[in-house]
């Protein structure tokens, strides 16, 4: 069924705004992919904050234009799903990279996590991002390492003390 040119400006319109304030998005070939599997790749990726549209190609084109991530207009070719992490840079390419476990036929054509297209090849790259908590735990230990190496050197310095007039104190008893 053919689109209305006001259907297909709405559709520009709400694809243009959901990657305006995007982190990353993946466009995947989803050929061969049964209703099912669609469902259960849509239930993925809603729980995870992963919006998932499937949009014409030309339509996505010009959804994508005058946004950071432009430049993946010339890579949509063939039946293509986008996925569009609104969450963090990792969640497209993480809800991808799991739902491809399970279904081989969800083939990732190009991603991108702000200015440049990259291969879907990259995908595993982008999705071992951590995650903001991971990324801030992360920081946290790094920051709490040198701490805590340094109250363990000044708690030394009093211990080797006790230590040092304990056997003063022995070897007086046993003397």
């Amino acid at each position: 069924m053919a689109l209305k040119l006001e259907d297909k400006k709405r559709i520009v319109e709400e694809v243009h705004a959901l990657v305006e304030n995007a982190y990353s998005v993946v466009a995947a070939e989803y050929r061969g992919l049964t209703v099912e599997q669609m469902t259960q790749l849509r239930r993925q990726a809603r729980e995870a904050g992963v919006v998932v549209r499937v949009v014409k190609n030309t339509l996505a084109r010009r959804a994508l234009q005058d946004t950071q991530f432009e430049d993946m207009g010339a890579h949509l070719v063939g039946p293509l799903v986008l996925l569009i992490s609104t969450e963090d840079p990792g969640s497209a390419a993480r809800i991808v990279k799991n739902f491809r476990k399970e279904v081989k036929e969800l083939e990732p054509k190009v991603l991108s996590i702000g200015k440049g297209a990259m291969p879907g090849e990259q995908l595993d790259a982008v999705a071992s991002l951590p995650t903001y908590e991971e990324a801030i735990s992360k920081l946290m230990y790094v920051l709490k390492a040198p701490v805590e190496k340094f109250a363990r050197t000044l708690n030394e310095v009093p211990g080797k003390l006790v230590r040092t007039v304990a056997a003063v104190k022995d070897a007086k008893e046993a003397a």
